[in-house]
């Protein structure tokens, strides 16, 4: 009982975390943190006193050594690391050497801040030397250690960059195949999450909104580990197999096909619910239940039942398929499989401000020195948390919108977490054999929640301010309220640069990603007609799955709570096409065979000629007002005609994009009349 809970908790841990990432670098965050901590306080105490300073810088390169440095490779993470502890350690004394003139210092703080922030253009090396560099600056200012005690100090930043390797290489470093193992595993479990709910609904007359709703995200989350899964296989520098002989290729094909089975398992049982029996079969791998459904399906093929019971015998091949292939990766850790050696060749980097890493830099800059000022006006000793607030509020977005979010996001995490950690700390206070592994925990939980909620993150941050607050005597009502109303600043003159400064509107971020989606869809199409090869075909479908997800990365913000520009009902409506456009666009690859091109170049030439009639218009489809859609006909293509199908079903997605006046031809019917047309 004790052994199938253990494996239930892991299959779940695996169904949420992908290839435990995220689990991974909370781990090494934490561990990086507490072992760093307990050698400088070893050296503390038996070797030579150090500064408060030293603490202070060990624990946020620590944080910086887990989650800013990106490189591949051990080598390279080093080398990252080592000029990262260069750089702290410089502006370290630059802020030293200017504390007495504290005037001159904030202006280079700013310089700092600039140079930090146009490193990105550099890559991920050059990202981790500018976050080492601004946060050090940061500490540095903060703590004011004197000339004299630099050396003591400077033993933080090195404990931190040396802990920081070995934990991640040692420790806890990265191994493909084993990443790759557990994304496939995370791919069955998010299959069963699928099949877990089309058992709860099979049966049933028609399946509700709600339930065709987490339908609908149980398939975005299967989308997003399946894209994961399919960046740790290793494949040739031109990106495509050169045949299925390849074990790489092999595996590829069967994550391939387990996440168009799941697809379209979950489209047909919106048209026609599955039988419970049925569902209960594939989950249990029952044979003999499954070779009997075998025969009804084949007995009423042509109707919506027997459409159901395909796809669902379909999933449930492939799903056995994918269990093979998790079997062998297990019993040989995928070592048929050769590693690509990363080949990708250095880009030119573009000084201009038509780069927007460099616009972005001078966003932050002028945000960080608004949030000084008013910060200044608010406290001289404390302005640094508004400067870090407007600094970090520009990371990891690309629109005024998403700055607006996470900066919210900040405002919201900070004042719960306070109220929650003054309650903690009060609790907890003068016990610090309680209070220090609470924090531990806090951190820990911070760091793994930070690729899913940045508000989340920031709660849990808070909290562990407060209770260091609290074991050092300083806290006070006052003082946290002060943090409040710093965090509060930074993040108002962060959004406000963002809407004024080189704004990058939401829908102009939209906009590029739909133009990068339309593309990938018309490089497939281009490839039918030339003729290309399967595996080239299902690259290309990947691609375009890829492309679906910035979509929905940049529509998010379009469709917030606080937009007024439209409701998220038709944000949702119209990502669905896009979805469905998607999912036929594999089906397409799938089925697509080169000599029958000749048959279906009407076809592809109509869907084009959708492509260019649609997509210079943007991100304007969100803003229509749709009707319900109509039931279609069938789904699940046929093998012999699945890229007739999959060209008339594209076609019919990218004409609901742009209804006319109140018809919607979507129903199959009128597709394939277009196509005889055509």
């Amino acid at each position: 009982m004790h052994l199938f809970s253990g494996f239930q908790a892991r299959d779940w841990l695996l169904a949420n975390d992908p290839a435990l990432s995220r689990l991974r670098m909370a781990l090494r965050v934490t561990l990086t943190i507490v072992f760093s901590f307990l050698v400088l306080l070893a050296i503390h105490m038996l070797i030579l006193s150090l500064p408060t300073a030293a603490f202070g810088l060990g624990i946020v390169l620590s944080i910086e050594g887990g989650v800013a440095v990106r490189d591949k490779g051990n080598s390279r993470q080093l080398v990252t690391r080592l000029f990262g502890c260069v750089a702290s350690l410089a502006v370290v004394g630059i802020a030293a050497g200017l504390e007495d003139r504290r005037f001159l210092s904030d202006l280079v703080f700013l310089v700092v801040i600039a140079l930090a922030s146009a490193g990105r253009v550099f890559g991920p090396r050059g990202f981790a030397i500018g976050m080492f560099a601004f946060t050090s600056y940061f500490m540095g200012a903060y703590f004011r250690p004197p000339l004299a005690e630099l050396p003591e100090v400077a033993i933080g930043p090195v404990v931190a960059v040396l802990v920081g390797h070995l934990v991640r290489a040692v420790l806890l470093p990265d191994d493909w195949r084993r990443d790759l193992l557990r994304s496939l595993e995370s791919v069955r479990g998010r299959i069963n999450q699928i099949l877990f709910k089309l058992a709860a609904i099979a049966g049933g007359a028609e399946i509700g909104e709600a339930d065709r709703q987490e339908l609908r995200q149980l398939e975005d989350r299967l989308k997003e580990v399946v894209l994961m899964a399919e960046t740790f296989i290793p494949r040739p520098p031109a990106g495509v197999f050169d045949g299925a002989a390849d074990p790489a290729a092999e595996l590829a094909i069967r994550l391939f096909d387990a996440h168009l089975a799941a697809e379209s398992a979950i489209v047909l049982s919106f048209q026609s619910p599955p039988p419970f029996a049925l569902v209960h079969a594939v989950i249990e791998a029952d044979t003999a239940e499954v070779a009997r459904f075998e025969g009804m399906a084949d007995a009423i093929r042509d109707q919506p039942q027997g459409e159901t019971l395909r796809a669902l015998l379909w999933l449930g091949e492939a799903r056995q398929q994918l269990t093979q292939a998790i079997g062998e990766g297990q019993a040989s850790g995928f070592s048929e499989i050769d590693a690509i050696k990363d080949t990708a060749q250095s880009q030119a980097i573009d000084f201009s401000f038509a780069n927007p890493l460099l616009r972005s830099a001078l966003q932050i800059t002028i945000a960080s020195a608004i949030a000084m000022s008013f910060g200044l006006l608010l406290s001289r000793e404390r302005w640094f948390w508004a400067v870090l607030a407007s600094f970090l509020v520009f990371t990891n977005t690309n629109s005024r919108g998403d700055t607006a979010m996470r900066a919210l996001s900040r405002s919201l995490g900070t004042v719960f977490g306070i109220a929650i950690g003054l309650v903690l700390a009060t609790l907890i206070s003068g016990e610090p054999d309680i209070a220090i592994p609470v924090a531990a925990v806090c951190i820990f939980l911070a760091f793994y929640f930070l690729q899913v909620s940045y508000a989340t993150m920031t709660f849990f941050i808070s909290i562990v301010l407060c209770l260091v607050y609290g074991m050092t005597g300083v806290l006070t009502l006052d003082l946290l309220k002060l943090r409040i109303g710093e965090t509060m600043i930074g993040a108002a003159a962060g959004t406000a640069v963002a809407f004024i400064v080189f704004p990058t509107r939401t829908r102009g971020a939209l906009d590029s990603a739909l133009a990068r989606w339309f593309q990938a869809l018309r490089d497939l199409l281009g490839a039918l007609s030339e003729g290309k090869s399967g595996f080239e075909l299902m690259a290309l479908s990947q691609k375009i799955d890829a492309c679906y997800r910035d979509v929905t990365v940049a529509a998010r913000p379009l469709g917030s709570s606080w937009s007024v520009v439209t409701r998220p009902g038709q944000i949702r409506q119209t990502l669905a096409i896009f979805l469905s456009c998607t999912y036929w666009a594999r089906i397409l690859a799938k089925n697509y065979q080169a000599p029958a091109a000749d048959t279906l170049k009407g076809l592809i030439a109509a869907d084009l000629a959708l492509i260019d009639d649609a997509a210079p218009r943007g991100s304007s489809c969100f803003l229509i007002k749709r009707k319900a859609s109509r039931t279609t006909g069938r789904h699940l293509p046929l093998s012999r005609e699945g890229a007739r199908l999959g060209l008339e079903m594209i076609g019919s997605a990218l004409e609901r994009l742009y209804p006319q006046a109140d018809v919607l031809p979507f129903a199959t019917g009128e597709a394939i009349a277009r196509s005889k047309q055509g």
